[in-house]
C-alpha cells in the first residue's frame, strides 16, 4: 500500500461519521449543568485524595500502583513511568514486563519484534484480554495480539493489568486469565509541540513529533493531540531489521456542560524481517544472536522471511448524562492487513553444520521444488501468506444511581471478518507456485495451497451489576454477564484438512461475579472477589475432519482473590492471594490412523494459586524505592507442564525525581520455567530454562533552554540489560535446524540509547 495512504484506509468514513455524530447529539443534552469532569476520559480519581496520588507521591512515581477502590488486583502503570523508562520502540508488552507474575522479553530488542512467551500468572497470550480505551482487540482465530502493529509508548497514557476476569462489566474475547487495559494519552490543556528523537544500539533510530492544541476556546473548548513516529532498527538478531511508521490522533470536544465527544484514529505501517531463533549448535558456532542470513541460497535469507503489515484503529466516543443516567458509548473499527508475508519453508535450515559453512555462504540445505510438473532440486522453497481482517463493533456502558447504590449495565458487540491464505512457492523462480511441498492431496491450482479461508467471529456480551453501598466505606457488587460467540466458515481449502468447509458453531455461557471493597480509612482498604472467566474454542478446533465441534465445551475459570491496598503520599502498597480453577481444558488428540488433521477434546484442567506484593516507598525527598514479588504455583490434572510459568518473579530498585533530574535502576528477576509439555525436552516435558535477572538503568535531565523558540529541552540515557545477561529463555515452536534441533532465543545483549526532546 502507498505509504502516504496507510493511515487513511478507513479514516474518511470515520471522519464523516464523527461529523454527523457531533451534529446530531440531542439538543437537550446541552441543557444539563453538572460538571464535565464527571464524563472526561481521565478516569475516576482515587478517593484517598490528590496528596496520595498526585505529582511527587509514591503512586505517581511507582512503576505499578493499586487504588484503594480496587475489587481485585489491578496493577496500574502510570504515564510518568512510561515517559521516563520506555525505550524508543517499546510496546505495551515491554512496559508491563516490570510487573509481578508477568514474563515478557522481545528477543530482538525492545519493540523490535513481537514478544515471545508473554505470560501472566502462567496464562499465555490468547488467554487474556488486551483493550484500548476499553475496546477489546485481537485476532479472532486464537485471540492473540500483534504488539508491534498498533500503539506505541509515546501515545500511551497508562496501562492497568487486571490479574483476573474482573467484575461483570469486564468484557472481551477472552475474559479468562486477566486484562491488559491500555489507555490513550489525553490532550493537554495548554498548547505545546514536542519534537523528540532517540538513537541506540543496532542502528536503532526514532524520530517523532507530538502536537497539543491546548484548549481551543474559539472552537468550543475542543482539544487535539496528534503524534507521528518513525522508528527503525537493524535489531539484535542477525538480519532482523524493522521499520515502523505510526500516526495517532485524539480529538475531544465538549458539548455543553455534560457531554464529551472523542474521536481517536491510529494508522501503523510495519515492515520487518522475522527471526526464528537458532539452535544451540548454531549459537555456539555463530553467536547467540544468529538467526536470519544474507545468503539468498538459504531458506533463512532475510528476503525470504519478511512481513508487510498495515493496521488501523478508530473510534467515536460519546460520554453524556440524561437526568440520572450516565452513558458512555464507543463505536469503533480496527483492521490488520498482513499482505504479503513471506517465510522460508524451514528457516532453521539456514546453515549446514555438517559442512561448516558460515552464515551467508552457498551450499546450504534445500529441499527442492516442483513447478509446472518440472523438478528443480536446487531451488529454494518457501511460503507466501495473507491474513487480512477488520472488526466493527460498539461498546455501550450505562450507569444510574438507584437506591443505596449504582446500577451498571451495557453491552459489547463485535463482528470480525477474516481472509486467510497460504501457498507454497519457489523463491528461486520469483515466487512461482510450488507443488513439490504440497501438504494435502489436492490437484490443479490447489496443489500448492495450504489454506484458502474466509471466516468470521461474532461476539455479544451484555452485562448488568449493582454496586450496593452497604456503608459509606463498604461496597458489595454482584453481577452477571452473558457471553455469546459464533464462528462461521466458507473455505475452499480448510487448514488442517485441505478440504472445503462451509459451516458454523456457537457457544454461550452465563458468567457470575461478586466483588467487595471495604475501606478502613481513606488510605487503606481490603477487597475480595469471586468471578468466572470464559474462552470460546479457537479456530484450530475446526482443523479436523468435517470440522464438527459441537462436543466441545468452552474453557472456563473460577477465580477467588483477596487483597489489601494502602495508598498514601509516601507509600503505595498492595498484597493479594489468589486461586484459579481452570476446567474443560481443550487438548489435542489423535484423529485416528490415516486421518488428516488434529482433533480436540475437553480433558482435565489446571489449578493455579499464589499471590503478589508490590510497594513504592518514598523514603526521602525526591527518592523512592520500588519492589514487587510474584509467587505462582499450579497443578495439572494430566501432569502436563505449563509453558513459561515461573514459580517466582521479583523486582527491586530506586527511583529519583526532583522535577529536573530523573533516574531509576530496577532489576527484574524471572524464575526457572519450561517451554511446556509437548515442546521437546526430556520425556517431552519441555525445554528447561533457568532463572535470569535483567537490570535497566534510566537517567534524564530536563532544563529551561533560554531560547526564544523553545521552552524546555530534555536529554536522557538508557541502558537495558546493564549486566549483559544473554541466557537462553524461549523456544520457537514448529521449527528446527537441519539436524532436527529446536530453535531458541537468548536474551538480547546490553542495549544503549540516548534521547533528545525539545518542547515549543
Amino acid at each position: 500500500m502507498n505509504r502516504h495512504k496507510f493511515a487513511l484506509r478507513v479514516s474518511h468514513r470515520a471522519v464523516i461519521a464523527f461529523i454527523a455524530l457531533v451534529e446530531t447529539v440531542p439538543a437537550n443534552a446541552a441543557d444539563q449543568t453538572y460538571d464535565l469532569g464527571a464524563v472526561t476520559t481521565a478516569g475516576e480519581s482515587d478517593s484517598s485524595g490528590s496528596s496520595a496520588t498526585g505529582k511527587g507521591s509514591a503512586t505517581y512515581e511507582s512503576p505499578s500502583s493499586m487504588s484503594v477502590k480496587a475489587t481485585e488486583p489491578v496493577f496500574n502503570v502510570g504515564q510518568q513511568y512510561i515517559d521516563q523508562n520506555a525505550s524508543a520502540g517499546s510496546n505495551y508488552t515491554d512496559i508491563i514486563s516490570i510487573l509481578p507474575s508477568i514474563v515478557s522479553v522481545d528477543p530482538n530488542g525492545p519493540g523490535m519484534m513481537e514478544t515471545q512467551a508473554l505470560s501472566i500468572r502462567g496464562f499465555q497470550d490468547g488467554q487474556y484480554n488486551v483493550t484500548f480505551d476499553g475496546i477489546p482487540w485481537g485476532d479472532s482465530n486464537d485471540f492473540t495480539h500483534h504488539s508491534t502493529s498498533y500503539f506505541m509508548a509515546q501515545d500511551i497514557g497508562g496501562i492497568g493489568v487486571d490479574m483476573g476476569p474482573g467484575d461483570a462489566s469486564n468484557i472481551g474475547y477472552s475474559t479468562f486469565g486477566g486484562t491488559v487495559a491500555v489507555k490513550s494519552r489525553d490532550p493537554m490543556g495548554a498548547a505545546q509541540t514536542d519534537m523528540f528523537s532517540s538513537f541506540g544500539s543496532w542502528n536503532t533510530r526514532l524520530l517523532g513529533v507530538q502536537f497539543n492544541s491546548g484548549n481551543m476556546q474559539n472552537y468550543g473548548d475542543a482539544m487535539l493531540y496528534l503524534s507521528y513516529k518513525d522508528f527503525s532498527s537493524d535489531g539484535y538478531l542477525t538480519d532482523g531489521a524493522q521499520k515502523r511508521q505510526n500516526l495517532f490522533m485524539k480529538f475531544e470536544k465538549p458539548l455543553g456542560n455534560d457531554t464529551l465527544v472523542t474521536f481517536v484514529a491510529m494508522g501503523n505501517k510495519l515492515q520487518q524481517n522475522v527471526p526464528y531463533g537458532a539452535s544451540l549448535q548454531q549459537m555456539a558456532q555463530y553467536g547467540k544472536n544468529y538467526s536470519l542470513s544474507a545468503n539468498p541460497l538459504s531458506q533463512n535469507y532475510y528476503g525470504y522471511n519478511n512481513d508487510n503489515i498495515t493496521s488501523d484503529f478508530e473510534y467515536i466516543g460519546v460520554k453524556t448524562r440524561f437526568g440520572s443516567l450516565d452513558l458512555d458509548n464507543k463505536l469503533y473499527t480496527y483492521a490488520y492487513y498482513h499482505d504479503p508475508g513471506l517465510n522460508g519453508l524451514q528457516p532453521g535450515y539456514g546453515t549446514n553444520l555438517s559442512t561448516g559453512n558460515a552464515p551467508g555462504t552457498p551450499g546450504l540445505a534445500v529441499t527442492g521444488t516442483v513447478v509446472g510438473g518440472v523438478a528443480y532440486p536446487n531451488d529454494i522453497p518457501g511460503q507466501t501468506m495473507t491474513m487480512n481482517y477488520r472488526s466493527v463493533g460498539d461498546l455501550l456502558r450505562m450507569s444510574e444511581l438507584m437506591g443505596p447504590g449504582k446500577l451498571d449495565f451495557g453491552a459489547w458487540i463485535d463482528v470480525q471478518n477474516n481472509n486467510r491464505s497460504q501457498s507454497e512457492i519457489d523463491f528461486s523462480l520469483n515466487g512461482a507456485p510450488n507443488s513439490g511441498n504440497q501438504i494435502y492431496a489436492t490437484s490443479g491450482n490447489l496443489a500448492y495451497t495450504d489454506r484458502l479461508m474466509v471466516d468470521s467471529l461474532t461476539t455479544l456480551q451484555p452485562y448488568v451489576q449493582y454496586e450496593w453501598k452497604v456503608r459509606d466505606n463498604w461496597t458489595v457488587t454482584p453481577g452477571l454477564k452473558y457471553s455469546y460467540f459464533d464462528r462461521s466458515f466458507n473455505s475452499l481449502v480448510q487448514q488442517g484438512t485441505g478440504a472445503p468447509y462451509d459451516g458454523s458453531q456457537s457457544w454461550t455461557k452465563v458468567l457470575p461475579a461478586l466483588t467487595t471493597n471495604y475501606q478502613m480509612s481513606g488510605n487503606w482498604s481490603f477487597y475480595a472477589e469471586y468471578a468466572e472467566g470464559f474462552m470460546a474454542p479457537n479456530m484450530n478446533n475446526f482443523y479436523k475432519p468435517n470440522a464438527q465441534t459441537g462436543t466441545l465445551q468452552p474453557q472456563s475459570t473460577k477465580n477467588y482473590q483477596v487483597g489489601t491496598v494502602w495508598s498514601g503520599h509516601d507509600l503505595n502498597f498492595s498484597a493479594d492471594l489468589y486461586r484459579i480453577d481452570f476446567t474443560d481444558k481443550i487438548s489435542s488428540i489423535s484423529c485416528g490412523v490415516g486421518v488428516i488433521g488434529t482433533c480436540f477434546t475437553n480433558i482435565g484442567g489446571v489449578r493455579y494459586d499464589g499471590g503478589e506484593m508490590q510497594a513504592t516507598w518514598k523514603f526521602a525527598k525526591n527518592t523512592s524505592l520500588y519492589g514487587n514479588l510474584g509467587i505462582n504455583n499450579y497443578s495439572t490434572s494430566d501432569g502436563s507442564v505449563l509453558p513459561y510459568t515461573p514459580h517466582t518473579t521479583a523486582a527491586l530498585g530506586p527511583i529519583y525525581d526532583d522535577g529536573s533530574w530523573y533516574g531509576s535502576m530496577i532489576a527484574k528477576e524471572v524464575g526457572a520455567r519450561s517451554s511446556g509439555t509437548g515442546n521437546g525436552g526430556p520425556n517431552n516435558n519441555g525445554i528447561a530454562f533457568g532463572s535470569y535477572t535483567l537490570v535497566d538503568l534510566n537517567a534524564s535531565y530536563k532544563f529551561d533552554t533560554g531560547w526564544n523558540w523553545a521552552k524546555k529541552a530534555q536529554v536522557g540515557f538508557q541502558v537495558n540489560n546493564l549486566f549483559n545477561r544473554t541466557d537462553i529463555y524461549a523456544y520457537t515452536s514448529g521449527f528446527t535446524d537441519i539436524n532436527g534441533n529446536p530453535l531458541l532465543f537468548g536474551l538480547p545483549e546490553r542495549y544503549y540509547q540516548v534521547n533528545f526532546s525539545v518542547m515549543f
